[in-house]
């Protein structure tokens, strides 16, 4: 199916790529590595006139790891680059792991976390992970520079917080305190050929055998991917065990919206959260006691 004519801009500064979209308003859309925006062009969900691709702008790529000071992912960094990157890998392993679950080896070569996120999918592999790590988007825009919590981001499936003309140029996470498990896991019902079914990350942090804090994100089971709030407080400041933990899973599940579509039931879906939520708290809980 045909795409569509459009004008195609390829700026060599945040500036120029912020005023192209300032002046072409609604028309444009930014392009980073463009796996999700041509999908959707072909389809035709969306047609714009102008496209204003950011991947020739220096520095967007970087990947900036310190087990210290944190993690900063710029905007047309690869999903590919961050699964690989040793440093990810070294300290935070649930991101490199989040970024290798996304679709397929061909996606990953072109498609970026950055983008991931800017698409503003439910099942987004890449943002439970980064929302229990309580990450912050850094935006460029025709008013200057923010910074946007990434849990203020998403407002609907495809729906972002983002204003005209501004670019999100990176994604920063901070440092994990000790003790601290983080873990995301995925399921799909084509594997890698499909979108996840369902996805959920954890984050928790113990000391001894009783949680101090924990984070839990469900994608693909609402309009934006959520936050268990209610299966948060049923751990935090309890000694943690396999009946708590169960007993928070079916929680979780029951504070999602899932709904019936080509991927799985409504259903189907309750019953995939709660045995995913059981397994990365399980999993989380064992590699913030070690």
């Amino acid at each position: 199916m045909s795409i569509g004519n459009f004008d195609y801009f390829a700026p060599q500064s945040l500036d120029e790529a912020v005023e192209l979209l300032k002046k072409h308003g609604p028309r444009a859309r930014v392009m980073a590595g463009g796996t999700d925006l041509m999908v959707k062009m072909r389809m035709r969900a969306i047609a714009p006139g102008v496209i204003v691709s950011i991947k020739g702008i220096r520095g967007l790529d970087g990947i900036t790891a310190d087990s210290q000071k944190g993690l900063t992912i710029g905007a047309t960094a690869l999903l590919s680059d961050v699964a690989s990157h040793p440093d990810i890998n070294a300290d935070y392993p649930a991101i490199a792991a989040a970024a290798g679950d996304t679709a397929n080896v061909q996606v990953r070569n072109m498609g970026t976390v950055v983008g991931n996120l800017c698409n503003a999918s439910p099942s987004a592999d890449n943002a439970p992970t980064l929302l229990v790590m309580g990450a912050t988007l850094r935006i460029i825009g025709p008013g200057g520079e923010r910074r946007l919590p990434l849990s203020d981001f998403f407002r609907g499936p495809g729906v972002t917080a983002l204003a005209s003309g501004e670019i999100v140029t990176s994604v920063s996470v901070p440092k994990p305190p000790p003790n601290t498990g983080v873990v995301y896991q995925s399921f799909s019902g084509r594997g890698k050929l499909d979108c996840s079914t369902v996805g959920v990350g954890v984050l928790m942090t113990m000391r001894g055998d009783t949680c101090e804090n924990t984070r839990i994100a469900i994608g693909a089971c609402a309009p934006i991917p959520m936050f268990a709030a209610a299966a948060e407080k049923m751990l935090i400041g309890q000694t943690v065990n396999e009946a708590l933990l169960k007993t928070a899973s079916q929680k979780a599940s029951e504070e999602t919206r899932p709904i019936d579509d080509v991927r799985a039931s409504a259903t189907y879906r309750l019953r995939v959260v709660q045995v995913l939520t059981y397994r990365v708290l399980l999993e989380a809980c064992a590699i913030a006691r070690q």
